[in-house]
C-alpha cells in the first residue's frame, strides 16, 4: 500500500472513530427502526470515504456528516414511499383483476357432495376427467381400459352427476391441485388449489 493510500485510510479511521457515535445518534433520533439507523450511518460513512478530500477540517466535520446523513435519510424515505406506493398500486390492481370466486366455491361444494353419492367407479372416471382434465383416451390409459369402454362410462357418470346436481357438471379442470380434500366424519370435503 502506498503512503498516500495509508494516509487516506488513517485519516478515514480517525474520522470514523471520532464521529461514528454522533452520526448513529443523529440517525437513531430520526428513524422508526434501529436497523434503518445502522443503514443510514453506514451509507453516510461510505459517502465520507468516497469524498474524503471534500471533508472539511474540524470543527466543521460533524455538521458536514450530519448534512450527508440528512440526505441519506431523505433518499431512504423517498425509496420507502416508492415501495409503499408500488405495493398499494399492486394491491389495487389485484383486487380489480382477481375475480370473486364465491359462486364457484359453492358450486364446488355441491359437486363434491354429489360426487360422494356416486359409485366408486363413477367417481374415479369423473375425477380423472373433471379434476385432472383428462380426455377419455387418457382416462382409458390410466385405467388400463380402451377408450371405447371409457367414453360411455364417462357419459353415464356425467349423467348421474347431472341428475344429482340438477344441472351440468362443471367443466374439466386442468390443474392437478384443483380437487377436494377427502371428507372426514363431521367435516365436508373442501376444494384446494
Amino acid at each position: 500500500m502506498s503512503s498516500s493510500a495509508e494516509d487516506r485510510e488513517a485519516s478515514f479511521r480517525r474520522l470514523y472513530a471520532a464521529h461514528f457515535d454522533a452520526v448513529l445518534g443523529f440517525a437513531l433520533r430520526r428513524v422508526d427502526r434501529p436497523e434503518d439507523a445502522g443503514d443510514v450511518t453506514a451509507e453516510t460513512f461510505l459517502v465520507a470515504w468516497r469524498r474524503l478530500t471534500h471533508v472539511p477540517p474540524e470543527p466543521d466535520v460533524r455538521p458536514w456528516l450530519y448534512g450527508v446523513a440528512r440526505r441519506v435519510l431523505a433518499n431512504q424515505r423517498r425509496g420507502e414511499r416508492r415501495r409503499t406506493s408500488l405495493g398499494e398500486r399492486l394491491r389495487r390492481d389485484l383486487r380489480a383483476h382477481v375475480p370473486d370466486t364465491s359462486d364457484d366455491v359453492a358450486q364446488r361444494a355441491d359437486v363434491t357432495a354429489a360426487m360422494r353419492r356416486l359409485s366408486g367407479r363413477d367417481q374415479e372416471v369423473l375425477e380423472l376427467h373433471l379434476w385432472e382434465g383428462l380426455e377419455p383416451r387418457e382416462i382409458a390409459e390410466v385405467l388400463g381400459l380402451t377408450a371405447t369402454v371409457v367414453r360411455p362410462r364417462l357419459s353415464r357418470a356425467r349423467a348421474r352427476l347431472r341428475d344429482l346436481l340438477g344441472n351440468d357438471p362443471p367443466p374439466a379442470r386442468h390443474h392437478l391441485h384443483d380437487r377436494p380434500e377427502p371428507a372426514t366424519p363431521g367435516r365436508s370435503a373442501r376444494w384446494t388449489r
